[in-house]
């Protein structure tokens, strides 16, 4: 499951960030990392961004940037 599959409200745990080069670590910098709990708060009419909090802090990714994010509930 990614990041993209979950609906607004619902919560997950990183397992694994399936991005490389330059993208993955712009996630990781933005600390989505494997382990943290991450919480999908809302997304635009269209479906992109998605916005989510993670580590106290809200967050917009791009759809092809959430499904690069693997995740379990």
């Amino acid at each position: 499951m990614t990041l993209r599959d979950l609906k607004p409200g619902q919560t997950g745990r990183v397992t694994a960030v399936g991005a490389e080069g330059a993208m993955k670590r712009r996630i990781m910098d933005m600390g989505v990392t494997p382990g943290v709990e991450i919480r999908v708060i809302k997304t635009a009419p269209l479906g992109d961004p998605i916005e989510v909090n993670v580590r106290g802090y809200e967050l917009s990714l791009r759809k092809d940037e959430a499904a690069r994010i693997r995740i379990e509930q």
